[in-house]
C-alpha cells in the first residue's frame, strides 16, 4: 500500500535471519511475476504439502491472533506443518514473508467497487476500507510503515484509488502523492485507536487524567485549554472520530 517502488535490474542477496533485520534484497519482479517458474517442483506422483499461498495464510493467522513477533519461519513451518528449511524455497527470509502478507490481506480491499465520480466522496470510501482492512489485521499498520514492493493486490486497490481521483485533473505523481498521504493518515490513526483501546481498559486513569486537565484549565494560565474544554462534546467512538478527522483532510486537499 505505498506507492512507490525502485525496481532493479539484477537481484540481490538476501540475508536470512528470524527477526527479518537481514537487508531486503529481493526483485520484486522475482517475487511478483516469476515465482510460479521458480517454486520448488513435486516429485513426480506427489503434490507439494503447501504452497506459498498457504504459507502466506498462515503467517496471517499468526500475525493476526498474536502479533508480528509471533511470526517467525519456525512458528510458520510448524503452522503448515513443514520442515523450517523447506520453507525458504517460498519466502528467504521473513521480511519476503512480510511482503507476501501485505498484498495477501491488500486482496481482501474491493478494487472494482463502483465510483462515484465525486473523488472526494470516493476517496472517503477508500479510506473506511483501509481502516477496517487495518483493523481486522493491526499488526498491518507496522507492516507498512518500511517500504513495501506492489504486488498484485496492492497494485489492483492503488488503480482503483487513482481511477477515483481522476477528476481532479492532478498530475501522476500527485495522485501517487495524495493516495500515499491518506494511507499513511489511516495508518496512523488506526496505530493511535489500537493504543487508545488498550489503554481504555483502565477507567481509573481515564478518570485521572480528566481531573488532572479540569484543575489545568482552572489555574488561569491555559484559556485556550479550558475554551476547549468547556465545548460541547463531540461523538467519541472511533468510527465518529475518524471520520471527522478524515473529513478534514480530504475536503482541505485541492487540485493544484
Amino acid at each position: 500500500m505505498t506507492t512507490t517502488v525502485a525496481l532493479s535490474d539484477r537481484s540481490t542477496k538476501t540475508v536470512r535471519r528470524e527477526d527479518g533485520s537481514g537487508t531486503p534484497g529481493h526483485d520484486p519482479q522475482q517475487l511478483w511475476l516469476n515465482h510460479q517458474q521458480s517454486q520448488p517442483r513435486a516429485r513426480r506422483g506427489r503434490r507439494p504439502a503447501f504452497s506459498r499461498e498457504a504459507i502466506t495464510a498462515a503467517a496471517v493467522a499468526l500475525a493476526d491472533a498474536e502479533g508480528l513477533e509471533a511470526v517467525t519461519m519456525r512458528r510458520v513451518a510448524a503452522q503448515v506443518g513443514a520442515g523450517v528449511m523447506s520453507l525458504y524455497s517460498y519466502a528467504p527470509d521473513k521480511d519476503t514473508l512480510l511482503e507476501l502478507m501485505v498484498d495477501h490481506v491488500s486482496g481482501e480491499l474491493p478494487s472494482s467497487a463502483a465510483l462515484t465520480g465525486d473523488w472526494r466522496t470516493d476517496l472517503k470510501t477508500i479510506a473506511h476500507l483501509q481502516r477496517a482492512n487495518m483493523l481486522r489485521h493491526p499488526w498491518l499498520p507496522t507492516a507498512l510503515s518500511t517500504r513495501r514492493s506492489l504486488g498484485p493486490n496492492t497494485l489492483a486497490f492503488l488503480e482503483h484509488a487513482l481511477t477515483a481521483l481522476r477528476p481532479t485533473g492532478l498530475d501522476g505523481a500527485a495522485k501517487m502523492e495524495v493516495f500515499a498521504q491518506l494511507t499513511a493518515f489511516v495508518a496512523g490513526h488506526v496505530t493511535h485507536e489500537l493504543t487508545q483501546a488498550a489503554a481504555a481498559g483502565s477507567p481509573d486513569r481515564a478518570a485521572a487524567e480528566a481531573r488532572y486537565l479540569a484543575t489545568v484549565a482552572a489555574d488561569g494560565h491555559h484559556p485556550e485549554l479550558a475554551e476547549a474544554l468547556s465545548a460541547p462534546a463531540r461523538p467519541l467512538t472511533p468510527e465518529a472520530t475518524f471520520t471527522r478527522f478524515l473529513n478534514r483532510l480530504i475536503d482541505g486537499l485541492g487540485t493544484d
